[in-house]
């Protein structure tokens, strides 16, 4: 009997140090993940670029095929003009959502829209060369908007899918310096307003193309939940899908690199995760 008791006994105080181990392992430190948000603005700078322009028809007066060389663009910040909380998407913004895996790596992923704005600019010299209306010509002139104009300003929009590493820098008190790099691609989901020939298109939304891009910069966390970044991007745009005309049966492809200087605030959302 004794031994019966002794045996219960060694069983119980067996299975309760058992139960005491898994909470303290239910206790141990979690893994911890991060989310965050972030609104910024930016302002754009971009390469010169070949502009290839057409339109096919067995209708002379609606053809046209013709190179734009070198052509000269700028940006369109508009940013002390819209300080109004229902125009603030009007301005070259930036918003972007991501996840960092764990606080140890640094690593993560986030989803950005990047609405920058590229303006070709209007009376630059360039040098046009091919045929309008069956009309050869190859000619240094002025480029009248009349005759060609292009503008991305709704805008020339980066849906970038990107990777992030996150690098310690500097910890003071309760402010954090990191390093931030990026490397991303996605469509360009653009809105480009035109003239080609004196026949204007006010533009829509659609896939004209993919971009590439990298970035790096600092961010600067206040107490912990907030903070404030800035990056410099710099990507590679593809335009493959632009149309042209009020019927859009013309075309217009090129492109450029571009270097984006953003400045923006977010806030960070600590999240728990098991080991």
């Amino acid at each position: 009997m004794i031994r019966v008791l002794l045996l219960i006994t060694v069983s119980f105080l067996g299975l309760n140090g058992l139960s005491v181990a898994q909470d303290s392992n239910e206790q141990k430190p979690r893994r911890q993940g991060e989310f965050y948000f972030q609104w910024g603005y930016n302002r754009d700078w971009y390469t010169k670029s070949d502009i290839h322009v057409y339109q096919h028809s067995a209708d002379p007066s609606k053809s046209y095929d013709f190179w734009i060389y070198d052509a000269k663009a700028h940006d369109k910040p508009d940013m002390w003009r819209y300080w109004y909380i229902d125009r603030l998407t009007i301005p070259q913004y930036d918003m972007t959502a991501g996840y960092f895996l764990n606080d140890k790596r640094d690593l993560g992923f986030e989803i950005g829209w990047n609405h920058l704005k590229y303006v070709v600019t209007d009376w630059q010299t360039v040098h046009v060369k091919g045929q309008v209306h069956g009309t050869p010509m190859d000619t240094v002139m002025a480029l009248d908007p009349k005759f060609f104009h292009l503008q991305h300003t709704n805008g020339n929009n980066y849906l970038l899918f990107s990777l992030v590493k996150r690098k310690d820098i500097r910890v003071y008190r309760n402010i954090h310096v990191k390093a931030i790099a990026k490397l991303g691609a996605g469509p360009m989901i653009s809105y480009t307003i035109s003239t080609i020939l004196g026949d204007n298109d006010w533009g829509y939304f659609h896939a004209q193309g993919w971009v590439a891009a990298a970035s790096l910069g600092a961010r600067v966390y206040l107490f912990k939940h907030f903070f404030l970044q800035t990056d410099m991007q710099g990507a590679f745009a593809n335009y493959t899908g632009t149309t042209m005309g009020s019927d859009r049966q013309g075309a217009a492809r090129h492109h450029f690199y571009s270097l984006q200087w953003t400045y923006e605030a977010g806030f960070a959302l600590p999240i728990n995760r098991k080991r």
